[in-house]
């Protein structure tokens, strides 16, 4: 009896635990990001990066490369442009929409070019980028993913407190002596993996959930910047844990619409919780140098 009841656990299927490898790391990833997403007010930048995701994954696929690459490639490249276009590397929503349509363009270019000359390769593959495929991902892909989002969550924890600092008082914080246009790139850089990662878990459609929502319950629940940003990796996980034990206890139901169903919900309730009215983050600045 208990070797059955082990036998029909998720965790006993290698599948499921390729999707927890991955699924766990990307998740935190998308709550450290999206809690500054939310903060810096950048949140149509990660809406544009769910569809720069798909048309950077359908020119690979076009062109015959990794699909993989040209996520990674394409994200991190026009998260950089809209730094690039955008005062101190925080672009406003003219930039932004700018480049999302041109970047929609493409995307209709590319799938043109995949459907009529590669798709008989991976037919699905398409359908894979828009709405992700967690519980498909091979033990090597997870590993690589597992690495990749790690990384991304160190570095957003050792930048936290400049960042925040710059975020809440840009002028100050560059008077501080505060690489503020660096801190710029290198987020919008660290957003870009970020969502080219939460693609291969929610897909390109639902990404922009991964990154708001358990950012936005954060917020909601805590002006205690640390503690938001501790709260918002923490939902995005326990949100994406949910979804993957409940997709897989219903098999109809999607894992990416399971997580994002999880994080919403999740948002949602935050609405009903009373709180003293939020308050504008307090950080401590540095004292300035004596000479």
């Amino acid at each position: 009896m208990t070797t059955d009841l082990l036998a029909s656990s998720p965790l006993s299927q290698p599948f499921f635990q390729h999707a927890l490898l991955a699924g766990t790391p990307i998740a935190a990833a998308c709550g450290l990001v999206g809690y500054f997403l939310v903060l810096r007010a950048q949140v149509f930048t990660a809406d544009a990066l769910s569809h720069v995701a798909f048309t950077g994954a359908m020119a690979a696929l076009a062109f015959g490369c990794d699909l993989r690459l040209g996520l990674l490639v394409a994200t991190v490249a026009i998260a950089l442009l809209f730094g690039t276009l955008g005062r101190r590397a925080r672009p406003d929503d003219v930039v932004i929409g700018s480049v999302f349509s041109w970047v929609l363009g493409l995307g209709a270019f590319f799938v043109s070019l995949y459907t009529t000359s590669r798709s008989t390769a991976d037919g699905t593959a398409g359908v894979s980028v828009l709405f992700g495929s967690v519980f498909g991902i091979s033990a090597g892909r997870a590993t690589a993913a597992a690495w990749l989002a790690a990384g991304i969550c160190l570095v957003m924890l050792i930048v936290a407190r400049p960042l925040l600092f710059a975020t809440v008082d840009e002028a100050t914080a560059a008077a501080r002596g505060v690489p503020v246009r660096l801190l710029g790139y290198g987020f919008l850089a660290a957003a870009g993996l970020s969502a080219a990662e939460a693609t291969q878990a929610v897909g390109s459609l639902l990404l922009l959930g991964l990154l708001a929502a358990p950012a936005g319950a954060a917020i909601r629940l805590t002006d205690r910047p640390y503690r938001a940003l501790a709260l918002s990796a923490g939902l995005a996980v326990a949100e994406t844990w949910a979804g993957l034990f409940a997709s897989y206890a219903v098999p109809k139901m999607p894992p990416s619409f399971a997580i994002m169903a999880a994080a919403t919900a999740v948002y949602a309730v935050t609405f009903l919780i009373r709180r003293p009215a939020a308050t504008r983050p307090r950080i401590r600045t540095p004292a300035p140098a004596r000479s």
